[in-house]
């Protein structure tokens, strides 16, 4: 019971965090979800930090595992992403609402691939250097919802998920 009540707790403290939107510098938001990708459904962890007011800078986490069929072997697989990004907020520029976000920017990943040793394929690790659009919908001043396409690596196809400022 004493977690039930912990994590009412902190859901309602996270719920009334005061920040706007996006990133002001000085300030952090927290992002976590799923992605869309040809190999498997990744999911994803990242901090992004205020630079400026229109620009921030961050880091991601990634994981997905997928399975696909060669001369009828099933084979498994995962990749393992961390990558860093940079962007650039229109909300100034295109007098955007703050409780809405459009971006753009660009990310360097590496991409640790893990197949069978006898995989035929030609998955390997590497690093990744992509670009991405998207945005976010604050319900709250804190607390909203991401959508993000991208491509040019590993993540490429787009994600969607939470942001939670603080």
């Amino acid at each position: 019971m004493k977690k039930y009540t912990l994590t009412a707790v902190l859901i309602i403290a996270l719920l009334q965090v005061f920040a706007q939107s996006p990133v002001p510098k000085g300030k952090s938001q927290f992002n976590a979800g799923l992605g869309l990708s040809s190999w498997g459904v990744p999911v994803y962890l990242g901090l992004d930090f205020g630079v400026h007011n229109d620009i921030t800078v961050g880091g991601e986490l990634s994981y997905r595992g997928y399975h696909d069929n060669y001369n009828s072997i099933k084979y498994n697989h995962s990749v393992i992403g961390i990558s860093a990004n940079g962007n650039y907020h229109f909300n100034s520029v295109l007098n955007i609402p703050t409780n809405w976000d459009l971006y753009a920017g660009l990310n360097l990943g590496f991409y640790i691939w893990d197949s069978a040793k006898d995989y035929p394929g030609s998955h390997t690790s590497g690093f990744g250097l992509g670009a991405q659009i998207g945005g976010r919908y604050y319900f709250t001043d804190g607390v909203g919802i991401n959508l993000e396409f991208g491509g040019g690596n590993a993540f490429s196809g787009g994600k969607f998920g939470i942001s939670i400022l603080f």
